[in-house]
């Protein structure tokens, strides 16, 4: 049944793990504002947790890629349907859309013809490709929210209206204890080196990357002495997916749950996989090296669209290669293990990636974007 009229309600939609980490951050904001509000919609476990009735689990469809998509357009297609029908039986008086772009354009379109608001939450990459997009995306929202500061001058230009909420990371970036603490909870030696492998929060970037960090462990094992292994399992990707990988590897990994923050702050360097994993590792200022690997005609045609020279967030809030970024071909064992040596054994090096980190974290400023997000949706409901 549709929601009573004097209980206002919001239709988050959720395509990916990050997008259900920002939708529940946003919500709990909302829920201690406007207690009586009442959220709906498509995510994933933090969605659920934080209050809002989950009618559709997104994480069969949190994928990228040409090919992957592809594979996966049937049950994308499925949720949008879903979603659709959704907003046309609650008629809620906001959908927020958050990330997961082509998805939700074609629900914020959708949702426009039934009269309905919709603020769209993390700008498409604009900057980086398709700059044409900020029109079509204005036909089709009420309110873009961006986490770039730099990202509002895109949409002014076409006078879509447009905020900036400030990044949600800045906020969530926090350890719980010590250093010391965290490598004495997780059976870690602090005074011998420890490695961090995060492969990411998709399935299909587990099977493309984990091999090849895992791989250039073994190098940095047979390397290295008394080398540490660390790797914080994202929500989003199953024991048994993960255990496939790291059964079948020489290096004893340890794997810990839900403290991604305090697993990075006992990490004397990081390979990562490309994404917002990227910028919490900047946000806790530990060295890198970012790596990526896509299906072959994905990176072909990315190469075509892309224009921007870098691939890591950390690099292009910075304008400049402050951290190694192994792309595609270049992503090999070898190459990973070598970067990591280099930020282990060369303390200058490592010591100004610090230093471009700590600009980065300047640049993305104190934080606040749940509270503003929650602030910038009342004001569209016009309850504050």
């Amino acid at each position: 049944m549709p929601p009573q009229k004097n209980q206002q309600s919001i239709v988050f939609s959720a395509g990916e793990s990050s997008g259900d980490q920002h939708a529940a951050n946003m919500f709990l904001e909302l829920k201690a504002q406007q207690p009586s509000i009442k959220g709906m919609g498509m995510g994933g476990a933090k969605m659920a947790q934080a209050g809002i009735d989950i009618r559709y689990d997104s994480a069969g469809i949190a994928v990228i890629g040409v090919i992957e998509v592809i594979k996966h357009y049937g049950e994308i297609r499925k949720a949008l349907t879903l979603m659709q029908q959704l907003v046309a039986s609650e008629r809620p008086d906001l959908l927020v859309c958050v990330d997961y772009k082509e998805f939700n354009l074609k629900l914020a379109r959708f949702a426009k013809q039934l009269g309905i608001k919709v603020l769209f939450y993390v700008s498409p990459q604009v900057w980086a490709w398709r700059p044409g997009r900020v029109k079509t995306y204005g036909k089709a929202i009420d309110m873009m929210a961006v986490i770039f500061p730099f990202e509002t001058a895109y949409y002014d230009a076409e006078q879509v209206p447009v905020r900036y909420v400030g990044h949600p990371s800045v906020d969530k970036v926090h350890p719980n204890h010590s250093r010391s603490e965290n490598c004495y909870r997780f059976g870690l030696d602090e005074n011998k080196a420890i490695i961090g492998l995060l492969p990411g929060s998709r399935a299909n970037e587990i099977k493309r990357l984990l091999p090849i960090m895992l791989s250039a462990a073994e190098q940095l094992q047979t390397e290295l002495a008394d080398v540490q292994f660390i790797l914080p399992q994202a929500d989003s990707i199953s024991d048994s997916l993960l255990n496939d990988y790291l059964n079948a590897s020489s290096c004893r990994i340890t794997v810990i749950k839900n403290q991604p923050y305090d697993v990075m702050q006992c990490c004397d360097a990081i390979m990562t996989t490309s994404g917002t994993a990227t910028l919490e590792v900047a946000l806790m200022t530990i060295p890198m090296v970012i790596t990526y690997k896509l299906a072959a005609i994905t990176y072909w045609l990315g190469r075509c669209l892309v224009n921007t020279p870098f691939i890591g967030l950390p690099n292009i809030v910075l304008g400049k290669l402050a951290i190694k970024e192994l792309i595609q071909h270049a992503a090999t064992p070898e190459n990973i293990a070598a970067e990591v040596i280099r930020i282990l054994l060369d303390k200058s090096y490592a010591d100004e990636m610090r230093a471009n980190l700590l600009l980065v974290k300047a640049q993305l400023g104190q934080g606040g974007g749940s509270k503003n997000m929650a602030n910038l949706a009342l004001e569209m409901l016009k309850l504050n």
